[in-house]
């Protein structure tokens, strides 16, 4: 019988994140629109491992027995078992095995747990826990409308299929559900909205602390017009292509800072997206998370392994758990999940240091503040922003947000930090961390 071990976190990256697609102009507005997925986990890894060995030059990749990626569109240059081909392609040892997780928004949090607790029960010592997700080229739901386009395809028109789906609502209904089931107001929605941009853009503007999380991406951009039509260069005939480097956030809107007045008025005249506003609407694209492009990864050893490298953690994981709720509400999930995980390292809510849900909606995240008992504007609360202010790059938001979070509880020497994130269907996860 083996005894358990710790598992702690070496170092927690991630690439600044991207919009999706188009702007709401029309213009052509996504930072890694010409960008690849693979480009953007190749990133990370690589950095991972520069870091690692700058920090220990006896450390030897070819130790790490798996690398784990959350990515929910495996399809395209995601597909093929991404988490495989990220090994491949960022030219890890090849003894690195790989796979690749889906659990809705889930994913990337899930793909830490997986190997944090392969760790403790001594399934291997080094693993890299990742995430990915293109919205640009690869919208959420894709893989369901490409099955539901093959004629008979059975997974969607089985009866099984369609009991499932006859209850089934978009998330943004869900969020509306939320709303009316917690007796949330707009103001409050977009109090949460506007206050995700502030304390987001104050972490920006913190760059000595930014740039020891958010890694930059270079990629050759090929030119295109609002077409995706190919602009050849005159004098060579071939497609214009430059080089390119983002290394901050596009999603961040500084004004809720710098001209808060103003921007509140932009945020109350949005329009309500999911329901008609005189029908008690009040989701809007201001308290919504933003579709988006990015990719994080961390790396995670037993800390028997990790002190014999003589590398210093960053934090610990102390639990973990997941939930299922009711599927048409859908995002109330991480309620029970978070609840198990608390009881599990033997904490409450009041020992916490950060609490980091993820922003998919205001409304989810209100409706955690209500149950697990702390204010809508408890400082503690995502304290350098979150999806709706970053961003929410379904697959990789859970290392991304993870990313955040043990940063934060490392640089200001904060304790406790506890991960929830909602998913599709009605999932929930949660992650209790100790900074060490």
């Amino acid at each position: 019988m083996r005894d358990l071990k710790e598992c702690v976190v070496i170092d927690a990256i991630r690439t600044p994140v991207g919009k999706s697609g188009r702007s709401q102009m029309g213009k052509l507005g996504g930072a890694f629109r010409e960008c690849s997925a693979q480009d953007l986990i190749i990133t990370v890894l690589q950095k991972l491992m520069e870091r690692t060995k700058d920090k220990c030059p006896d450390f030897d990749p070819k130790e790490i027995e798996d690398c784990h990626v959350g990515c929910l569109s495996q399809i395209g240059e995601q597909g093929g078992n991404i988490g495989r081909l990220a090994v491949l392609l960022a030219e890890l040892p090849d003894v690195i095995a790989g796979a690749t997780v889906d659990r809705y928004c889930n994913a990337g949090l899930q793909a830490i747990n997986t190997c944090a607790n392969a760790i403790k029960v001594g399934d291997g010592d080094i693993m890299i826990a990742a995430g990915v997700e293109s919205m640009t080229h690869y919208s959420m739901g894709i893989t369901l409308e490409i099955c539901a386009k093959v004629k008979n395809y059975p997974a969607i028109f089985s009866p099984a299929m369609q009991r499932v789906m006859k209850n089934f609502v978009p998330q943004g209904v869900s969020a509306e559900l939320i709303n009316d089931k917690y007796g949330l107001t707009r103001e409050q929605l977009d109090r949460f909205g506007a206050w995700s941009h502030v304390k987001a853009t104050k972490a920006m503007r913190k760059e000595d602390e930014y740039y020891k999380r958010v890694v930059p991406v270079t990629y050759i951009k090929k030119h295109t017009d609002e077409n995706m039509n190919k602009i050849i260069d005159e004098e060579t005939g071939k497609q214009k292509q430059e080089s390119v480097t983002v290394t901050k956030d596009q999603t961040v809107r500084p004004g809720y800072l710098d001209e808060p007045e103003k921007y509140w008025q932009i945020l109350q005249s949005l329009k309500p997206v999911f329901r008609r506003e005189r029908k008690g609407g009040k989701v809007t694209a201001g308290n919504s998370s933003q579709i988006v492009d990015g990719a994080a990864a961390t790396l995670l050893m037993s800390e028997e392994k990790a002190n014999s490298l003589g590398l210093k953690p960053m934090a610990r994981v102390i639990s973990t758990a997941v939930a299922g709720d009711e599927p048409k509400i859908m995002l109330t999930a991480p309620i029970p999940a978070s609840r198990k995980a608390l009881k599990r390292a033997d904490l409450t809510i009041d020992d916490l240091d950060c609490i980091e849900p993820n922003e998919a909606f205001a409304s989810p995240c209100l409706a955690f503040c209500k149950d697990l008992g702390y204010d809508f504007d408890d400082p503690r609360t995502n304290p350098t922003g979150g999806a709706i202010a970053i961003g929410h790059p379904i697959g990789a938001s859970g290392v991304i947000y993870f990313t955040e979070m043990v940063h934060y509880l490392n640089h200001y020497n904060k304790r406790y930090g506890l991960q929830m994130m909602c998913g599709g269907f009605g999932v929930g996860i949660a992650t209790v961390v100790e900074n060490i």
